[in-house]
């Protein structure tokens, strides 16, 4: 059975949109996309000598090419989005009809996916993380209906930072094996130093990993990801995609993050971060107040306290401002704490401390 078969029928009978850009080729004169002839004004350049008065590629190559190589993929195995969430709605679109289809999660985790399935009129089937924060294999592979479609694994998770191992990944692709997809989203490994569910990919059509470059990479705000995944998934994304989804200066962006330079730069900063990460979970452990700090393989804490309300409160009344978590089932009393500079890590701490003994 082709993954395809699992895809919407109308989704694989739509003919894609033909965008201009792809059409133009190495034309010197461009007038099929109705741009303007000139720059915009206060504006000297795009990207790499493109101007911003044009249309980016739907797909940039040099861009495409980097992030094959930084993921250990062919090029035609990556679609770029705007950051992973793009992807993430993509995927629901073409593989989930309205009323009928679902996705499988393991709250508690990020809450995109079950944001994507609702706005589709798809269902969300939930198989909860077990009393170690960890995934349930056997509920993943053994117990889901066959009406879902997706399953999305978050590792390192959001909110809690666990990782699922790669052997139990490939557990829960083979049990849904011409049934359903199932997406790995690894917005955080680079923080986890351990292997990419990426190298999975040649061995499970049905099997395709989320990256962003909106963490590690410190470009949140030019919002790029990706989707890794085989051809034929590709292929079908990009007939629903929208034509022009990277901006220019975005490209530019990605581009100058992924020179050697750049990658060094990356790769110092994140072993600063793991340092930090480290510090800080150790700290908090010996602090009052302080019920658990849940190990982590991202780049935060998720932390529970005897008041969350009330720490929450005098952190943000310090200029401090975390994330309460409280709202998914299972995490009331816990914060989600990213982790910053280590003045920022040391302001933070210095509250709590403050706070702790003058109680």
């Amino acid at each position: 059975m082709s993954v395809l078969e699992l895809a919407r029928p109308e989704i694989l009978a739509l003919h894609a949109y033909s965008s201009a850009r792809l059409e133009s080729g190495e034309a010197r004169i461009m007038l099929n996309a109705n741009e303007a002839p000139w720059p915009p004004a206060g504006v000297l350049s795009g990207a790499r000598g493109r101007p911003l008065n044009r249309y980016p590629d739907p797909q940039p190559e040099r861009l495409l090419d980097r992030l094959a190589e930084l993921y250990g993929v062919n090029r035609d195995q990556v679609l770029v989005s705007r950051g992973s969430d793009e992807a993430i709605d993509l995927l629901v679109r073409a593989f989930c009809r309205p009323g009928v289809d679902a996705i499988a999660i393991a709250p508690p985790t990020f809450g995109m996916y079950a944001v994507c399935a609702g706005i589709q009129g798809a269902a969300c089937i939930e198989i909860p993380l077990d009393e170690g924060f960890a995934i349930d294999v056997d509920a993943l592979s053994e117990r889901l209906p066959d009406s879902v479609k997706i399953v999305f694994l978050c590792s390192p998770n959001n909110p809690t930072g666990g990782c699922t191992a790669l052997v139990d990944i490939e557990r829960v692709a083979y049990a849904m094996r011409g049934r359903a997809l199932v997406i790995v989203d690894e917005a955080y490994i680079e923080f986890a130093d351990g292997p990419s569910a990426s190298r999975l990919i040649e061995h499970h059509e049905n099997l395709g990993v989320l990256r962003t470059l909106s963490k590690a990479w410190a470009l949140a705000g030019a919002r790029v990801g990706c989707l890794l995944a085989g051809k034929d998934i590709i292929t079908l994304l990009r007939k629903i995609m929208p034509p022009y989804p990277l901006p220019t200066p975005s490209i530019a962006a990605a581009l100058a993050a992924l020179t050697a330079e750049g990658m060094v730069l990356t790769y110092q900063r994140t072993a600063l971060m793991v340092a930090e990460r480290e510090r800080m979970a150790a700290t908090l452990t010996r602090l009052p107040g302080v019920i658990t700090v849940l190990p982590s393989r991202a780049n935060f804490l998720c932390v529970r306290f005897e008041d969350a309300v009330t720490v929450f409160q005098n952190l943000k009344s310090a200029g401090v401002i975390v994330r309460d978590v409280g709202r998914h089932r299972r995490l009331s009393g816990f914060l989600r704490l990213s982790i910053g500079t280590r003045e920022e890590n040391s302001r933070l701490l210095d509250c709590l401390v403050r706070k702790a003994n003058s109680a």
